[in-house]
């Protein structure tokens, strides 16, 4: 799939992750930015993993756990979009999500592998869609969304945490 979505098929604070998504194929970037962001993560020590650059933000594991929380939930509505779903399926908030992951807990390994399948198992889904389920379109959270959206958001979702985790915790941890 290589045509970006156009108006219509996502809410507009959207617009910001699908930006950051480089032309060409969509399931091609989602495939580099695993191999790409596995490298980053691998590089951090599990003593930095806890690391937060602020009170109140997340950890370096609850951030991984966020990309991986919002990856499932976005792969979910493509799912039902792409399966023919007519209900408007729900949003989520992600410092709860975030609260109940108890990534902290974990070992920064554990969290990367977790992302990793999950990711994986994203890959299979969207490569394995049709040309016609792409152009399905839904509702989450209130908003329409089209299944091809969805892919764009999660690549762009991805990219800018990946940079936060550069700029804000790699660079001071």
């Amino acid at each position: 799939m290589k045509s970006r979505p156009e108006e219509g098929e996502f809410n507009p604070y959207y617009g910001k992750y699908i930006a950051l998504v480089p032309e060409g194929d969509i399931v091609q970037t989602l495939k580099a930015q695993l191999a790409e962001t596995l490298a980053m993560l691998k590089a951090i020590p599990d003593d930095k993993a806890g690391y937060r650059y602020a009170p109140g933000k997340w950890s370096v594991r609850e951030l991984l756990g966020h990309l991986t929380d919002a990856e499932r939930i976005f792969v979910y509505r493509a799912l039902c979009i792409a399966r023919g779903e007519t209900q408007s399926l729900p949003g989520f908030e992600e410092d709860d999500y975030v609260r109940g992951g108890s990534f902290d807990s974990l070992p920064l390994s554990a969290v990367i592998e977790e992302f990793a399948t999950v990711r994986s198992a994203t890959l299979s889904f969207f490569g394995n869609l049709s040309q016609d389920a792409w152009k399905k379109l839904g509702s989450a959270n209130g908003s329409a969304v089209s299944v091809r959206a969805i892919a764009y958001i999660l690549g762009g979702h991805e990219r800018h945490h990946r940079q936060v985790l550069k700029d804000k915790y790699l660079g001071a941890a």
